[in-house]
């Protein structure tokens, strides 16, 4: 581990995903790669309707294995453009958006890594134990 990972390729590709608003990967100074991944409002309506979840709160939606399984899906095919040792293997699905106002992003949406890092600690390192 500890191989510097250049994460643009993987974000951009995920980013493209209907379901993906943000990603940001994890990995410096890690023995594997992470990804933090935010969900598109448009394509996560589109996802509640096909398959009949519009009731659920986003808070547990995070957590549902169907949607977990689409986004697995974007996630390995991500990781067909990179050497495994650069490939994403775990990723944990944020009931919040990356923002701007909340610190996340700068003005032209570029990705404010130390801010998110910080504010979902708990959640970069719940991969890390699992």
């Amino acid at each position: 581990g500890g191989k510097n990972v250049t994460p643009a390729p993987l974000e951009d590709w995920l980013r493209a995903h209907p379901l993906v608003s943000q990603c940001m990967v994890v990995g410096d100074n890690r023995s594997f790669i992470t990804a933090l991944i935010t969900l598109e409002p448009d394509g996560l309506q589109h996802w509640r309707q096909m398959t009949k979840k519009q009731d659920v709160p986003l808070r547990d939606l995070v957590h549902d294995e169907e949607l977990r399984t689409s986004l697995q899906k974007a996630v390995d095919e991500a990781n067909r453009l990179v050497s495994r040792a650069e490939s994403i293997r775990k990723f944990t699905v944020l009931a919040v958006d990356f923002t701007e106002e909340a610190g996340h992003l700068t003005p032209s949406l570029k990705l404010k890594r130390d801010a998110i890092a910080r504010d979902f600690a708990g959640e970069i390192e719940g991969l890390y134990r699992k």
